[in-house]
């Protein structure tokens, strides 16, 4: 009889993806394997995995917003709620094991999964674990971190060092990659190249500091950029741009001189490829796709994040001298003249490149895949 695995969390992409990453290399070792996944309705989970051929079920469940709102009120509801939807979902499906990798979207599947004595994996992102796994890690068998010293906030005896899983594509580019890349985005193979990206719905500080030193500076630099903005901010790019002279319009992409602007970035791994250095938020899943590429970053790490995460995993790479990290509050001041201080330092740069990839785990989907496996044994 094949095996049935449950696979709950998400709400953005640094969640998506990589439990879409599980279930491929779960169904690369085991075809016969059934993979349901759970998530929060109205989030992108539910768009994204039937993209990648899985099917899923969506919660009410909602998370606690930072300030005082009505929608905060309902929340103890949307939990009972979903907690009887997800003993149901259960009680269907009958999973072997249930999988969380984080975000509030999974904690109502894993809390029922661990009282019904179904064994439970968690996939901890970040070097500062999240509240959700942090509570449901209590009854986990198995906790897969991507970080040194989570036993500060995880039962160290059931803690597994995996990485993060990525997506297969993500390599240290080859020659033969940067000739694609440099054709895909019409780039000049002369040039640095400077990769600004956001994350898929966009980054209001990066963006700003963008136009401002747009405004500012002209199109004088001596350097490329490719600069994703996110589909979120379309609108206001695309009316930012119209107002540059010269500037040449596509229906999600912009071009004005060395700069290509793009609302998403369909192939990441080219633009991974065609980049000198990246300036990025400090997302795990990001982290982890610049180890495996082995690209010099400059990370400016979102502040309204929970627990401020994010400038925690970014520092567990500055303190290894593989990232370099401007406050977001800087960021406007700041930031470019870092870039053109590092774009033209060749050496910097292969420091940088050489111990990032050092800390690449490119192996996590399919190692994460193996303890999911053992449990459902």
């Amino acid at each position: 009889m094949s095996k049935r695995i449950i696979i709950s969390g998400g709400g953005t992409g640094g969640h998506i993806f990589p439990a879409i990453s599980i279930a491929n290399a779960l169904k690369e070792k085991d075809p016969a394997i059934e993979i349901l996944f759970v998530g929060a309705i109205g989030k992108m989970e539910m768009e994204r995995v039937p993209a990648a051929g899985y099917p899923i079920k969506g919660l009410p469940v909602a998370g606690l917003q930072r300030s005082l709102t009505l929608s905060n009120l309902a929340l103890p509801f949307k939990v009972i709620k979903s907690i009887r939807m997800a003993a149901k979902i259960i009680k269907e499906f009958k999973p072997d094991v249930a999988v969380g990798v984080g975000g509030y979207a999974s904690a109502p599947l894993l809390w029922c999964a661990s009282r019904k004595g179904i064994p439970t994996l968690l996939q901890e992102q970040n070097s500062y674990a999240g509240l959700t796994n942090k509570i449901l890690s209590k009854r986990a068998r198995t906790i897969c971190t991507a970080y040194e010293g989570m036993e500060r906030f995880f039962p160290a005896e059931r803690i597994i060092l995996t990485g993060n899983p990525i997506r297969k594509e993500i390599a240290p580019a080859t020659e033969a990659q940067r000739e694609e890349a440099y054709k895909f985005f019409g780039l000049n193979p002369e040039l640095p190249t400077v990769l600004v990206v956001g994350g898929s719905l966009g980054c209001r500080t990066l963006n700003e500091t963008m136009k401002n030193w747009i405004a500012q500076k002209g199109n004088n630099a001596k350097y490329q950029i490719i600069w994703q903005s996110g589909k979120g901010y379309a609108a206001g790019i695309k009316t930012f741009f119209d107002g540059l002279e010269g500037a040449e319009s596509g229906e999600n992409t912009r071009r004005w001189g060395n700069i290509l602007n793009c609302d998403f970035i369909s192939r990441m791994d080219l633009a991974y490829a065609a980049c000198d250095l990246i300036v990025s938020r400090a997302g795990a899943g990001t982290i982890s796709e610049l180890c495996a590429a082995g690209k010099a970053p400059i990370f400016v790490p979102s502040p309204v994040v929970a627990e401020d995460h994010q400038t925690h995993n970014a520092m567990a790479l500055v303190n290894k001298g593989a990232a370099i990290l401007i406050k977001d509050s800087e960021a406007q001041e700041r930031l470019m003249d870092e870039v053109e201080r590092i774009v033209f330092d060749k050496e910097k740069i292969k420091e940088l490149e050489k111990n990032i990839l050092a800390l690449a785990k490119p192996n996590a989907s399919s190692d994460i895949a193996d303890e999911v496996l053992k449990l459902a044994r």
